[in-house]
């Protein structure tokens, strides 16, 4: 049994001067240990995350137990149906609820297509998954490039061990360009020779990975909470240092440097007092503009981020590419909506691609109480409220362990308003 919070009153301290502990990119963990494992997994991978994604991961590719349980973990369940249709042995893949609702169809007919023998063990198109794994042959496939770009990374990463490699194709509009790069660029460090031959064509020789010790950079989509805390505070002289951080860094979030620079915050990396490598230090810096439009098509982990930060400074707004938005831990365009009613603001959507406020506001709640639908960035998105009320409930506030264990143990003062025992 364990202690289930089920909500935290949150404030924040009017002077907000802090150095923050961002924990490691899971997208990037989760990447190497797949490929140190395709590798022979002789070497180490240094800096992982202790989030429940990449736990997940570390105790699958150790243990490979008959059924793999990877809770809520989505970049788990497709890097490791990917994995296990290459590597001997058969499993069962599955997760939680909400998992067994989020369609993974198009990865799983990709796979077949090249000879993996995976079939559904519940309802077609979705989890769980029954997988007999194998060499397969590779070759030329074709998959939509708006899908998730974890379907494509998942593809990509096991490329090298196919006997004749593999070419992707991507038909389409490619959403997420900047994580499949992430992904050939580990690839390529891993000695993997793979890489873009057109615009729309990625190409994956037959060679196996080399083992190296690889060191894993922290998170820059935790980054941008941070951000969005400096950009809410009353405090003028708002500060955040945060270390562990690449300005050439290959994560798209990185691009939150760029979009909150509009909105009067600056960031510049400073030597770090340890004279070991650089901080990141974030403080207010200029004006706030009246509107903001933004394609969040290559990044859409920072779209509720940027969505209750603007409201929160009053700022309209059209934020387009948030098709991928309604299969993440759920359906995060109809989470903000309502929660946003809450806090009195009326935000809209077109056709689930695209959300606006043009400054509509409605009765907000006196002590507004924030459901996070399991979904670790609906509860850390709305966290930095408490800049701009004088409290904050936040319902189920431990789903950050998805991503970000300690983030209430930064600059909050939180009050537990309850607990329960979950077995």
């Amino acid at each position: 049994m364990k202690r289930e919070h089920t909500s935290f009153y949150v404030t924040i301290p009017h002077h907000l001067c802090a150095s923050v502990s961002l924990p490691a990119s899971k997208s990037i963990c989760n990447r190497a240990l797949v490929i140190n494992a395709l590798s022979g997994g002789e070497r180490q991978v240094g800096n992982l995350s202790d989030c429940d994604d990449t736990s997940v991961m570390v105790s699958a590719l150790s243990e490979m137990p008959e059924v793999i349980n990877i809770g809520a973990a989505g970049t788990a369940m497709r890097f490791l149906t990917a994995y296990l249709s290459v590597t001997e042995g058969a499993h069962v893949l599955t997760g939680t609820e909400r998992m067994k609702q989020r369609p993974i169809g198009v990865l799983v007919e990709a796979l077949r297509s090249i000879g993996a023998d995976i079939s559904y063990v519940e309802k077609d198109g979705y989890p769980p998954l029954r997988i007999s794994g194998r060499q397969l042959n590779g070759g030329h496939l074709e998959i939509s490039g708006d899908v998730s770009s974890q379907y494509i990374s998942a593809l990509l990463m096991i490329g090298p061990v196919m006997r004749e490699g593999l070419t992707l194709s991507l038909k389409g509009t490619i959403i997420s360009r900047p994580y499949i790069d992430l992904t050939l660029r580990m690839m390529k460090e891993f000695g993997a020779k793979a890489g873009w031959i057109d615009a729309n064509t990625i190409r994956v020789e037959a060679a196996h990975y080399q083992p190296i010790d690889y060191e894993v950079e922290n998170d820059w989509s935790a980054a941008s909470y941070w951000f969005e805390m400096v950009a809410t505070s009353e405090d003028p002289q708002a500060e955040v240092h945060l270390a562990g951080l690449k300005d050439d860094s290959g994560q798209g979030d990185a691009v939150i440097r760029d979009i909150f620079s509009r909105l009067g915050v600056v960031s510049n990396f400073c030597e770090h007092p340890s004279g070991r490598g650089k901080i990141l230090v974030i403080k207010k810096g200029g004006a706030v503009p009246e509107r903001l439009e933004w394609d969040f098509v290559t990044c859409p982990d920072l779209a509720q981020t940027m969505v209750v930060t603007c409201v929160l400074l009053g700022v309209h707004f059209r934020f387009s590419g948030l098709q991928s938005l309604k299969i993440k831990e759920t359906d995060r365009i109809e989470a903000l909506k309502r929660e946003l009613e809450k806090l009195g603001y009326k935000v809209k959507d077109e056709d689930g691609r695209v959300m606006t406020w043009d400054g509509e506001r409605c009765e907000a709640m006196e002590t507004p109480c924030i459901d996070t639908y399991e979904d670790h960035r609906m509860a850390m998105a709305f966290a930095p409220a408490a800049n701009k009320l004088k409290g904050i409930v936040v319902n189920k506030p431990m789903v950050v362990t998805k991503s970000y264990p300690h983030f209430w143990e930064e600059v909050f003062v939180v009050e537990d308003r309850g607990s329960a025992e979950e077995k």
